[in-house]
């Protein structure tokens, strides 16, 4: 039997709309295993109603109230966290270990948004001019939407709730129709940790849903996380209508690697980044820019270790023997697969092709192996396009100012790598590259909590970036207060004048 898989609002589920469905497959079968309600346009009202309602409340609760729920839901988090990644893996398809590990990454904003309270603090000025006193506060904007990719249904979602609702919002989470369930499971957890009802909430659906939030006069911000094309959509709709938005969008990320580096740690980090979660990471590495005269046996090195990788079903995985699991859609594994004959046939190197590969798991799953290209060129579709799957680029240059210029040259910024082991090149890396995220001898640069995650250029949309200390500042608003003080005694400032206030 498949499930059903619903709305939920003021700390329930509904079914809403009836006959609105989309069915959930298991990515590593290909079978229907649950149908999810699509929200209509009433349904939309009534998550948004239910939220905005219980802000009247929540935004008056108490900073040390809101603290004390977070660290519950902390605990239950950590303590039945295994729950969570099953069910990923059944609806998205990465192997268990990867999703528990994009859980435990979301976990350190939770953890981030426990410590709140100091960063929420105003400032005061007293006797700013003579009995006049100013003071600042932070408060919060009210409903804010969050909407939330396939790729990652716990980690992006905890990017922003946790300091939204520490902050004193109340939320509505739009997830992937591909994988509905999480958002439920982490609504559920909420109501457990004695969050008031409707200050978390679940729409599902598609369009309907996004444009419902979108054109909303009751969402005060969005939160958004997928392609460029649809993130462009979301920023234009949303601050047409004076929200506040912060739109992440696509990717095309580069690993650079110079003469001198270890060239074993290079294989292995690209192998790493380019394949894990089969390459459905906004922050994958995607491209490897190779300098001469290095290229030859780093292609080597690591088409020695795409072919010890193992791909199959994750959760018959009991001994951990799984590397990669299926593509989320059989759509998006055809799409990817489109990608690698158009490779093949610009005339980049196929020394790897994940077209053939042999899955540990059934026939009907959207099973697709690692791809490696080497010799690929700018002009090429699969340098150019955000492929968003297992395909890894190999780009040879001769020199590091061509690798940075490469870079800077693309679309996108979200991050950039760098493997050498000399420390000036790194640190003019740093500095030389148009990206919002860069690692040094680290493939996947995801920063901790208590800094922000966005890039440049066409992978972001708004000018603030997610969690850290511009997470606070983007689910809050300032509010200066100016107040004097009559004392009786001593009474001045009376009288009529209407030039301009001086201070004094």
């Amino acid at each position: 039997m498949t499930k059903e898989i619903t709305h939920w609002a003021g700390g329930t589920e509904f079914t809403g709309t009836p006959e609105l469905w989309a069915d959930v497959t298991n990515p590593a079968t290909g079978r229907v295993t649950g149908r999810v309600a699509l929200a209509s346009e009433p349904d939309v009202q009534f998550v948004v109603d239910a939220a905005k309602k219980a802000f009247t409340t929540w935004a008056g609760v108490s900073l040390a109230r809101r603290t004390q729920i977070l660290f519950s839901f902390r605990e239950l988090l950590n303590s039945r966290k295994s729950e969570l990644a099953a069910l990923i893996t059944a609806e998205h398809g990465k192997v268990f270990s990867d999703a528990l590990g994009e859980i435990s990454r979301g976990q350190e904003v939770v953890e981030f948004a426990c410590g709140i309270a100091h960063l929420l603090r105003g400032g005061h000025s007293e006797n700013a001019s003579t009995g006049v006193d100013v003071h600042s506060t932070r408060a919060p904007l009210g409903v804010v939407g969050i909407i939330s990719p396939f790729n990652f249904p716990a980690m992006v979602p905890m990017w922003f709730f946790p300091i939204a609702i520490a902050a004193g919002n109340t939320v509505v989470l739009k997830p992937s129709e591909k994988d509905p369930s999480a958002a439920l499971w982490i609504a559920d957890l909420w109501r457990e940790a004695g969050l008031p009802d409707g200050v978390f909430n679940v729409l599902q659906g598609g369009k309907t849903a996004v444009d419902g939030l979108l054109h909303s006069p009751d969402v005060a911000a969005i939160s958004f996380v997928g392609s460029t094309p649809v993130a462009q959509y979301v920023y234009e709709e949303a601050s047409r209508r004076g929200k506040r938005v912060q739109a992440l969008g696509g990717a095309k990320n580069h690993m650079v690697v110079l003469p001198g580096a270890d060239l074993g740690l290079a294989a292995d980090a690209a192998v790493n980044a380019g394949y894990g979660s089969a390459g459905e990471r906004c922050m994958a590495i995607s491209v490897l820019v190779a300098l001469e005269p290095i290229a030859d046996e780093l292609v080597v090195q690591i088409a020695e270790r795409i072919r010890t990788l193992r791909i199959g079903d994750g959760r018959r995985d009991s001994a951990n023997t799984i590397d990669m699991g299926p593509l989320v859609t059989k759509a998006h594994r055809d799409r990817v697969a489109g990608f690698v004959t158009s490779g093949e046939r610009a005339g980049a190197e196929p020394v790897i092709d994940g077209r053939d590969v042999q899955a540990h798991g059934e026939e009907g799953g959207f099973w697709l192996g690692p791809t490696l290209f080497d010799h690929v060129t700018p002009d090429m579709e699969i340098y150019r396009e955000e492929i968003f799957g297992p395909v890894l680029c190999v780009v040879r240059v001769s020199s590091y100012d061509e690798a940075v210029a490469l870079i800077n040259a693309n679309q996108y910024g979200n991050g950039a790598a760098i493997f050498t082991n000399d420390g000036g090149a790194a640190r003019r890396f740093a500095n030389d590259v148009h990206v919002g995220m860069i690692g040094v001898n680290i493939p996947i640069p995801v920063p901790v909590a208590y800094y922000s995650f966005g890039g440049w250029k066409r992978s972001l949309f708004g000018d603030t970036h997610a969690h850290g200390t511009e997470g606070v500042h983007f689910f809050t608003r300032a509010k200066v207060v100016t107040s004097r003080w009559i004392d009786p005694s001593v009474r001045s400032g009376g009288g009529l004048e209407l030039g301009f206030p001086q201070n004094a």
